[in-house]
C-alpha cells in the first residue's frame, strides 16, 4: 500500500466518486482508510452530562483502499504509484503517468545503490 496519512487521494468508486480529499487514518491489517469529507454518516447521541443537547453528529467512516486513488503532486491527476530505487539506494514512490517521484519509501540501501 503506497497511501500515507496526510496524501491527498481521489474516491474512484462509490457514492463520493470523484471527491478528493486528505487521508486521515489508516488501516493496514483491514485495507481500510478514513478520507477528509467521503462516506459521511450520521451517529445518533443520546443526551447525558457529556453531550447534553444530544442529537446527530456527521463522521468519517473508512472506505476500501481499493477504492481510491493517490493524486499526484506534479501532474495532480489520480493515478497509479510505483516504486523505484534511485541511484543511491533509496526506494521511492513514482506517478505512472508523468514519472515524477512522489516521496521516499525506504531508506537508502547499498546492495540497491547503482555502481
Amino acid at each position: 500500500m503506497w497511501i500515507r496519512i496526510n496524501d491527498t487521494v481521489e474516491v474512484t468508486t462509490g457514492q463520493d466518486r470523484g471527491t478528493r480529499g486528505k487521508v486521515l487514518r489508516l488501516d493496514r491489517v483491514a485495507g481500510k482508510l478514513v478520507v477528509e469529507h467521503v462516506n459521511r454518516v450520521y451517529k445518533h447521541v443520546r443526551r447525558s452530562q457529556k453531550n447534553p443537547q444530544g442529537g446527530r453528529l456527521s463522521m468519517e467512516m473508512p472506505i476500501s483502499v481499493s477504492n481510491v486513488a493517490l493524486v499526484c503532486e506534479k501532474c495532480s491527476a489520480a493515478a497509479r504509484m510505483g516504486a523505484r530505487h534511485l541511484e543511491d539506494g533509496s526506494k521511492e514512490r513514482y506517478c505512472k503517468k508523468c514519472g515524477a517521484g512522489n516521496g521516499q519509501i525506504a531508506p537508502a540501501k547499498a546492495r540497491y545503490a547503482k555502481k
